[in-house]
């Protein structure tokens, strides 16, 4: 059956993008391979999961670079659910995450904007049952 493996996130920054991922948002790195381009293969995932991932990729030019940050025109583009809503809030704030807004309940469950390290807008999610 088919399924999403990975969603390309252009950065300006391998490393300092590593570091976003893995440090505040608690997320695996999967791989980092280096290529004969001279790029490398960065890819990154929530802890324990078995979906999809992100794959970190260097602007490669002037048009990647405007769009970095700014990949879905200014709306939430990616989607991270929880089951520890209040902890990963907790633990992401005290990594210095940037929260857009204060945490809101909501008939679909609980959710937070939040800000990546070059602006992508990022919702925090703990869906009801």
């Amino acid at each position: 059956m088919p399924r999403i493996a990975l969603v390309t996130l252009v950065v300006n920054d391998y490393d300092e993008a590593i570091a976003f991922y893995t440090g505040a948002l608690g997320f695996d790195l999967l791989d980092d391979e280096p290529r004969p381009d001279g790029s490398r293969w960065v890819v990154v995932r929530p802890p324990g999961g078995d979906g999809s991932g992100l794959l970190l990729a260097r602007a490669k030019d002037d048009a990647q670079r405007d769009r970095v940050g700014d990949q879905t025109g200014g709306r939430v583009g990616f989607f991270l659910h929880t089951e520890d809503f209040a902890g990963d809030y907790a633990r992401m704030c005290a990594a210095g995450v940037t929260f857009l807004e204060e945490p809101r309940h909501e008939t679909y469950g609980s959710v937070v904007v939040f800000q990546d390290l070059y602006g992508n807008r990022w919702d925090l999610l703990e869906p009801r049952p």
